[in-house]
């Protein structure tokens, strides 16, 4: 999020009238025709670039403006200062520079790198950015005037082919190709030269090159890599550096085998010097096509790089480096043994090593990552076990290292792009999902979008019912890791600690580390599914972690559930059999009332509930009679109405959509009649006209269901008729009582009245009654309702007719 001064700016910048525009811009040119550069210019430029960039679309600037920034872009004697903002503003802008900026190119390095970056931005097809890549090669090919290599050439060359990978033929692939290899592998072991002062009464003076050094403070005795440090570099070994961050994208975009051309380039070569240094074995290299000479030499070099990962480095940013250094090195050797198998032998025992070295440091949890992705990839071809990666994978870095955000978004990206292999050959990924939900409880705004992706790889068969109460219980889990992560910071002795927090966490603190709420915050924390769907004092749960309901952490992670619940019940009930059908709707049931209680939380969750319920129900109807207990149980207790209303109606609706013997044969007398007593108790019970009553907490639409509930369950029993019309016809003095007019509309009471009203009409007639209110089950299609020689138009304008007839049998 921006500052509010930002967001102020950035929202002049959007709203800026076009008269003003042209105003700033004309100011801008005048500025740029001066001699001198001032601050003004800068200051001018700077916003010129805010107004361009703040939103999506391309900024429509003069030509003449564009003209000049184009000219003090491509002036090598410019301040670097203007040329960026130049190649901003121009990136930005429209009309687009490309063709004019690719007719002259400058080669001058600096220059060239911010020209480059406009064309790359503007380019619309391939042809356009030709004449760059052309101006490219010849760059890398050649030295510059002074002696040194352009190190902006292979960076924009890498971006280049990201998004153009067909712009380089073979012969510009082996080019490059060599020329990586000379930079990678066979950079000079001295550092660079740096200039000292010689003291008071002299000069400066070159001081002699120093040998590089590994992070440990060991002078290098092998090649040089981006681990070996020096106070300076010289140009091929910034090459060298530059070329081990592009290399596994090279290899990823021109992966394919290399030439049959075995004849060695001794061009290739940088210089004598350091092919007299070349190893014997390496000299079977050269007779390798280029491409494949490449794949070996990047194999050797990562290789390199995680033996000096071992080394105990003396600066804690060498530490770091070591680390991102493991990452790629794993990613670039797993590139490699794709492209090629006969390199997974030879990896394996260092990738091996290097896990041994690592596992169990918690430190080093992300560069497991790119380790179980060479595992999972390889680990058939070498025949080689690797449940215990991934045991140590699923079981620790979640549970260890929730709270480290970089951590969490790579574990899911590791897990989303290998989500159908993990769910085939890893026994344990399904299992460890209350695991995996760590990482969103704790980062619930920046990884949801990921675990909706994410979550029906979790579903499975053994595990769905568990998997719904945790996603339930996430902003549970998301309260008791805080209170794991508080309790770990301030210690029992140390109270005052404690009480900085405040005196609702503190309460929470106590609980947290009570014997007697141990097994509680056990199972919500627990790693691995299996120990059972929920527990029996999750309301006790809910208790405990009252105070902790208004954490804003809690609260965001309580708006991500409505979310998953809608994922998890679109992926769940395509695969659902009967069984867990019923497990499904008994789990809605319960959970219904059973929710940890945060604001506008409980709400959400049920209209959830509320549109799966209908859906279960559709999909099997039986369902009804399967769990006609529970459902008599919840739609009994009016006290259901005032805590959960919305799901309340839904369940009385599907009772009297479904209940029926055309769905299911058991549905039998006795048992309509159970459902129609239970529901006309309710209904009974919260119309009653007492002049003391307190208005209605319910809304009209309750009503409404419950009477059209009642009059389609007596067409299935004809018996209860006349208790629906009498029960109905007691609908006009409770929508005209006292307490009513105060709290509902008029349209409200029409509303009641009118549905009364019809139901009686209608139940004159059974069979029509009937017809109407509970029409066959393909009566939704389009036949019924387009075709006029099908019966549903017909017996529409039979029972229009009816009731314009019968507008007499008003109930008083």
């Amino acid at each position: 999020m921006y500052t509010a001064a930002t967001e102020s700016l950035i929202k002049q910048a959007r709203e800026i009238k076009e008269e003003e525009l042209q105003r700033h811009c004309g100011r801008i040119f005048k500025l740029l025709h001066s001699k001198d550069v001032s601050g003004d210019t800068v200051d001018s430029l700077q916003r010129l670039n805010l107004i361009v960039s703040a939103t999506k679309y391309a900024t429509e600037l003069p030509s003449d403006l564009v003209l000049k920034l184009q000219t003090v872009l491509r002036s090598s004697s410019c301040p670097e200062q203007l040329q960026v903002l130049s190649s901003s503003i121009l990136r930005d802008s429209f009309p687009p520079s490309v063709h004019s900026l690719c007719s002259d190119l400058s080669p001058d390095s600096r220059t060239f790198s911010h020209v480059a970056s406009v064309v790359l931005a503007q380019a619309g097809s391939q042809e356009d950015v030709m004449p760059l890549c052309h101006h490219l090669l010849k760059s890398l090919d050649s030295r510059l005037s002074d002696g040194q290599i352009s190190r902006h050439a292979l960076p924009l060359l890498s971006k280049m082919i990201t998004v153009y990978p067909e712009i380089l033929t073979d012969d510009q692939v082996n080019v490059v190709s060599r020329k990586l290899v000379d930079w990678l592998r066979y950079a000079s072991m001295q550092q660079g030269a740096s200039m000292s002062s010689g003291g008071f009464f002299s000069g400066p003076r070159t001081r002699q090159p120093a040998p590089l050094t590994e992070v440990d403070g060991v002078v290098t005795g092998d090649f040089f890599t981006v681990l070996c440090v020096g106070q300076s570099y010289t140009e091929d070994q910034w090459m060298n550096m530059y070329t081990f961050s592009m290399i596994k994208s090279w290899l990823l975009t021109y992966d394919t085998d290399g030439t049959t051309n075995t004849e060695s380039d001794d061009r290739s070569e940088v210089d004598s010097s350091v092919t007299s240094m070349v190893s014997a074995t390496s000299s079977s290299t050269r007779l390798l096509p280029p491409k494949e000479r490449l794949r070996e030499k990047a194999f050797e070099y990562c290789q390199r790089l995680i033996e000096q990962s071992d080394r105990k480095a003396l600066k804690k940013t060498d530490t770091e480096l070591q680390k991102a250094c493991i990452v790629e090195s794993v990613s670039i050797l797993d590139v490699i043994c794709g492209e090629d198998p006969s390199y997974v032998y030879r990896a394996f025992p260092c990738i091996k090593a290097l896990y041994g070295r690592l596992n169990g440091d918690l430190t080093y949890s992300r560069a497991l990552l790119p380790i179980a992705q060479f595992y999972l990839n390889h680990s058939e071809i070498a025949a080689v076990d690797s449940e215990a990666v991934f045991c140590q994978l699923f079981s620790h870095c979640p549970a260890e290292q929730f709270n480290e955000p970089m951590l969490a978004f790579e574990f899911v990206q590791f897990c989303l792009l290998n989500a159908s292999v993990l769910q085939e050959r890893v026994t344990n990924y399904r299992q460890s999902f209350p695991n995996l939900l760590k990482f969103l409880a704790w980062n619930s705004s920046g990884l949801i979008a990921e675990f909706v992706e994410l979550l029906p790889s979790l579903i499975a068969p053994d595990t769905a019912i568990e998997l719904l109460h945790t996603i339930l219980d996430l902003p549970c889990l998301a309260a008791a890791l805080d209170l794991q992560q508080r309790s770990a910071c301030y210690q029992a002795p140390d109270r005052p600690a404690w009480d900085q927090q405040g005196a609702k966490v503190a309460a929470c603190l106590d609980a947290f580390r009570q014997p007697s709420c141990r097994g509680l915050f056990l199972y919500i924390l627990r790693p691995e599914a299996g120990t059972g769907d929920t527990i029996d004092r999750l309301k006790m749960l809910h208790e405990i972690l009252a105070d902790m309901a208004e954490s804003p952490r809690v609260v965001r992670c309580a708006q991500v559930v409505p979310v998953l619940l809608h994922v998890y019940f679109n992926t769940v009930t395509q695969r659902a059999d009967e069984k867990m059908l019923n497990q499904l709707l008994l789990v809605l049931l319960e959970r219904s009332s059973l929710l940890y209680d945060i604001k506008t939380f409980n709400v959400e969750v049920q209209k959830v509930f509320s549109t799966h319920l209908q859906a279960l129900c559709k999909l099997h109807p039986p369902l009804i009679v399967d769990q006609s207990r529970e459902i008599l149980e919840l739609t009994s207790s009016p006290a259901n109405i005032y805590s959960k209303e919305d799901f309340y109606t839904h369940v009385v609706w599907v009772i009297g959509e479904y209940l029926s013997v055309s769905y299911d044969p058991r549905c039998t007398v006795e048992r309509i009649t159970s459902f129609f007593e239970c529901l006309e108790a309710v209904l009974f019970e919260i119309t009653q006209v007492r002049q003391s009553a307190s208005p209605p907490s319910f809304s009209p639409r309750l009503v409404t269901v419950l009477m059209t509930t009642l009059a389609k369950l007596a067409t299935r029993s004809q018996d209860l008729i006349p208790r629906v019309s009498l029960c109905l016809s007691k609908m006009r003095p409770f929508a005209r009582s006292a307490p009513v007019m105060t709290c509902y509309s008029e349209e409200d009471t029409e509303e009641i009245i009118t549905r009364a009203h019809e139901l009686i009409n209608l139940l004159k007639l059974p069979n029509v009654a009937q017809f109407v209110l509970a029409p066959s089950a393909g009566g939704d299609g389009p036949r019924w309702h387009r075709d006029t020689n099908a019966s549903l138009p017909q017996g529409m304008k039979a029972v229009s007719g009816l009731l314009h007839r019968h507008s007499s049998s008003l109930p008083t």
